[in-house]
This record gives C-alpha cells, structure tokens and sequence, in this order.
C-alpha cells in the first residue's frame, strides 16, 4: 500500500496543473505563430483568437475564485495581463492591431514563468 502526505499530494497536483497550463499557452502560441504567418484576416487568426480568448477566460476566472492560494498581488497582476490579453485579442479582431506579436510575446513570458 502507498502512503503519501498531503503536502506530496497537493504538491504533485500543483506540478501537473502548471504542466496543464504550460500546454495551453504552447498552444496558444502555435496558433498565434501560424496566424502571424497567414495575416489577421484568416482562418487561422480567428482560431487562434478564439482559443486565447477562451484559455484567458478560463484563467482569469480561475485566478478570481477565493479557492486560488496564489497569492493576492500575483493573481491580480495575472488578471490584469488577462485582460490586457483580451483587449488585445479584440484589437485585432476589429483591425485596430495588425499582429499578434505582443500577444506571442506576453503569452511566452507567461508560459516561461510557469516553469
């Protein structure tokens, strides 16, 4: 029988949801890479501003919830990148930004940082 402590545990689970989180933004950044190279106005921009858009969504309400044991100043400054990320994801939607550049970029950053 295995014995494990649930500082083991919880520590474990956190190392595979920051793996999880990892994906997500390798992902989003493929999709961003590939809309980058094919122009804003194409299908794979669009693809690619839905799945950031939803991933964000998803951490941005994960981020909010009083379960998160991040601490305080760190979710807030995540929410507000999310937001940012967001906004921008928009900005191109509606032609106001013509790269996803400064998306790859935060998102690289982001995803480093997990590590």
């Amino acid at each position: 029988m295995y014995k494990f402590s649930y500082a083991e545990i919880v520590e474990e689970s956190g190392d595979e949801s920051r793996a999880r989180e990892r994906q997500a933004l390798d992902h989003a950044i493929e999709l961003m890479t590939l809309a980058e190279a094919r122009g804003v106005h194409s299908l794979e921009a669009q693809n690619a501003i839905d799945y950031v858009q939803k991933l964000w969504g998803f951490f941005i309400k994960d981020l909010t919830d009083a379960a998160n044991q991040l601490p305080e100043q760190l979710r807030a400054d995540l929410v507000s990148i999310g937001l940012w990320i967001l906004r921008e994801s928009d900005a191109i939607l509606n032609d106001r930004v013509t790269s996803f550049a400064g998306l790859i970029e935060i998102n690289r950053v982001i995803r480093d940082g997990l590590q």
